[in-house]
């Protein structure tokens, strides 16, 4: 696994003196119940706390189920032409004869089995720039990866191999995690193939400044099951045997486990996959708004009575939430019926839906809350999604789209591209662009398919360029407005 991040995490423990927990067990017809007591100077209190057997700490079946649907991958990058002299004798005497040969660089990491016709889960830094994708089961049987697709900003990759009557994991609701609840995580750490750890959920909805897009997932679950290079892309799961989360990060000084690992969690997972495996690049949605979280200072300063919401600081102009009637100044209270009292709860609400899809929202104006529906919006400020037409044609912002046909690129001599089949109203045609160009760049980055083009544009940070040639090879620059 690659080094991703570098966090220093101290933790700060204050026991109060005079007061004791004791924990009394009763079992009464097999129920299990326990009675907590907090007792201090003050009369005891008593809180009852019911444990499913299943929450105990026995990982025995889901150890046993997980490890089986947990695979190994390897990557190989091929290297780039040696320059200079590579030994001694090269550079006294001149360089050897044949030239030396490209090296490979090989990486590793894991990835979970979702279907029985080999669907694959991993994690975008663990094949990013694979030539090759190895995937090894766990019964040691071997089979070239397909990459299906990639999510930078979830990190979060789909890939496929060729077989049948896979064992695979079930996805499980990671709404559902408790803090202190036990889960494993599956994987294999400097190439220890189908390692098990065990932990506890530290904490959800943690925000880690793991990627740099406009798209930075903010919503890891934290645990402090030991991850290392290579548990990337494995599996977290709970004591049923259920996938709650794909392992991606840890908080580090060294590039080693130090203490805490963070997971991608299976509510987003799901999703990502889902988009991935029927479009080939997800198909993110936008609220349209600037937050802030609220605390003391900002209650302060705005008069706010209850620190809960978000604060709405601006909207974006003809955005999802200002059609919606959402005004700067609003709390944002609930999504979807959720509570959300942090801008990384909103993101991960969001992060579960799509462009076109209809969600409540409960604002809290002035003294009043008020309900309001918003649709949620692209990158490009509409509702239409990326979608698949006949043979290699896709639809996308109001345009027929294809990869250039290897005719097409040596005739306008270049190495990739996307041509335009047919333009209808939209984005494409609002900046200028006509049937039969041929889209080389975003950004000035080279995209030859129409989920290269569509991920370039939904993770630009500022404006968009598009250039390209016409048919008779004259080249032109775009401007893509926000």
């Amino acid at each position: 696994m690659k080094k991703r991040i570098g966090i220093i995490v101290i933790a700060t423990a204050i026991v109060s003196v005079g007061a004791t927990i004791l924990v009394h067990s009763l079992t009464e017809n097999e129920s299990k119940v326990e009675k907590v007591y907090l007792t201090s100077a003050q009369e005891p209190v008593i809180h009852n706390v019911s444990l499913p057997e299943v929450q105990y700490p026995d990982f025995t079946y889901a150890a046993e189920t997980g490890v089986k649907a947990v695979v190994h991958v390897k990557v190989v990058k091929h290297g780039q032409q040696a320059q200079g002299p590579q030994s001694l004798f090269d550079f006294f005497f001149g360089y050897g004869s044949p030239s030396p040969q490209p090296r490979p660089i090989v990486g590793a990491g894991s990835g979970v089995i979702l279907t029985s016709d080999g669907y694959i889960v991993t994690a975008t830094h663990v094949i990013e720039g694979a030539d090759d994708v190895l995937v090894t089961l766990d019964d040691k049987r071997q089979f070239e990866g397909k990459v299906i697709g990639k999510d930078p900003a979830t990190d979060i990759a789909l890939l496929k191999i060729e077989a049948t009557n896979l064992p695979y994991l079930q996805f499980g609701n990671s709404d559902d995690l408790r803090l202190g609840q036990w889960v494993i995580a599956i994987g294999n750490p400097y190439d220890l193939r189908s390692t098990i750890t065990a932990g506890i959920v530290s904490a959800k909805g943690r925000s880690l400044p793991s990627y740099n897009g406009e798209f930075k997932i903010e919503a890891f679950i934290q645990t402090d099951a030991a991850v290392n290079p290579g548990n990337s892309g494995g599996a977290l799961v709970n004591a049923k045997g259920e996938l709650v989360g794909i392992n991606t990060a840890i908080a580090t000084r060294t590039g080693s486990y130090s203490g805490y690992s963070f997971a991608v969690p299976s509510s987003i997972t799901k999703k990502v996959v889902d988009d991935l495996r029927k479009y080939g690049i997800v198909q993110r949605a936008l609220l349209g708004i600037t937050m802030q979280d609220i605390t003391g200072d900002l209650a302060a300063e705005k008069n706010i009575k209850d620190i809960r919401g978000v604060f709405i600081h601006e909207l974006v102009t003809d955005g999802a939430a200002e059609k919606a009637g959402v005004k700067p100044g609003d709390i944002l209270l609930q999504v979807e019926g959720v509570p959300v009292n942090s801008g990384t709860a909103v993101q991960e609400q969001i992060n579960r839906f799509s462009p076109g899809d209809k969600i409540d929202l409960l604002l809290l104006r002035g003294n009043k809350e008020v309900k309001v529906t918003a649709t949620l919006q692209n990158q490009s400020g509409d509702t239409e999604l990326i979608k698949e037409g006949t043979g290699d044609i896709t639809f996308f912002l109001g345009a027929q789209l294809r990869p250039a046909t290897k005719e097409i690129r040596d005739q306008l001599k270049i190495r990739a591209g996307i041509e335009v089949v047919s333009i209808e109203e939209g984005k494409l045609r609002d900046a200028g662009i006509r049937k039969g160009f041929v889209i080389t760049h975003i950004n000035q980055k080279q995209v030859g398919t129409v989920q290269q083009l569509a991920l370039a544009i939904q993770t630009a940070q500022r404006g968009v360029l598009i250039e390209g040639r016409y048919p008779d090879g004259s080249v032109y620059y775009y401007a893509l407005s926000n």
